[in-house]
């Protein structure tokens, strides 16, 4: 039945599917009130309270936006992908990457439409994707169908899956991955992540040390009235170096970077400050203020 639903749903227009999408947006900001209060507490820690309350009404919408567009993405065929990619900026970044000759690590925030960055690129070359199995089991079908075509593969999140992501870059192929998720414990590390501690996976920083691997930032804009999307592409802005620690830190603040370049498109909602179970306390720091 959950499968005949998203096949219905990724039949609608794109344009159509957002405009719902804001509407769900909205309902579940209105129902939930932990939803509701996280939200806000994130957008405020993050932008300031000024500048959170101008931002708040369009994150509300967004997040919407990119749950009901997923069986789009995830269902279309992939030349219907590529044409609603309307624009790339970047992408001699990764012509020089290529050039060099190492595996590319694409690093992806929670931020515009992240399903189609990689759908993308494996239009052009093959690319093996971190992957968590969803929370809510009705979406395993449909994650399973758009994430497994064509030159994308999947990596799981256990030893098995890191060796593998280890294998494409070494292979000279991309990886890709969404770093401000939330590992799970002995997975990673307390780093800064708009000025409070944040549990961050090692895993990102780890990978970039591999020999002769490019790191690049990817984010899709996702553009208004269902035009489609603006990928951006781009490397760190100040060189990835040191050991582990330095390195998570250093992709945290790259991803802040990238956020604020479009903050109403960011899942704000998301439990970003959870503590894994048998993590340890985060380090009490002092708070960073907003940039």
């Amino acid at each position: 039945m959950a499968s005949l639903f998203f096949s219905l749903l990724a039949r609608l227009p794109l344009g159509l599917l957002q405009q719902l999408g804001a509407g769900l947006g909205w309902l579940t900001y209105a129902l939930s009130g932990s939803y509701r209060r996280r939200l806000r507490e994130n957008l405020e820690r993050a932008l300031g309270p000024e500048a959170a309350a101008r931002v708040r009404p369009a994150a509300i919408a967004d997040a919407g936006r990119q749950a009901l567009e997923l069986p789009w993405i995830l269902l279309r065929p992939q030349a219907d992908l590529a044409r609603k990619m309307v624009a790339v900026s970047g992408w001699e970044h990764v012509e020089a990457a290529e050039a060099r000759g190492g595996g590319v690590l694409f690093i992806t925030p929670h931020l515009g439409c992240f399903e189609i960055t990689a759908q993308y690129f494996s239009l052009h070359k093959p690319i093996t994707v971190l992957y968590r199995p969803p929370k809510k089991a009705l979406l395993q079908p449909l994650i399973d169908a758009g994430r497994s075509r064509g030159n994308m593969h999947l990596a799981p999140a256990d030893t098995a899956g890191v060796r593998r992501l280890v294998k494409a870059l070494r292979a000279r192929e991309a990886v890709g991955m969404l770093p401000d998720q939330v590992p799970g414990a002995g997975e990673g590390q307390w780093v800064p992540f708009f000025g409070r501690p944040a549990y961050t996976m090692t895993l990102a920083a780890r990978l970039s040390e591999v020999a002769g691997v490019s790191t690049l930032f990817a984010w899709a804009e996702r553009l208004p009235g269902g035009r489609g999307f603006h990928l951006h592409l781009r490397p760190a802005l100040t060189p990835l170096a040191g050991d582990t620690a330095a390195r998570c830190a250093a992709i945290n603040r790259e991803m802040e970077a990238q956020i604020r370049a479009c903050p109403a498109q960011y899942l704000w909602g998301y439990n970003r400050y959870k503590r894994p179970a048998g993590a340890p306390a985060a380090p009490p720091t002092a708070e960073v203020p907003p940039a």
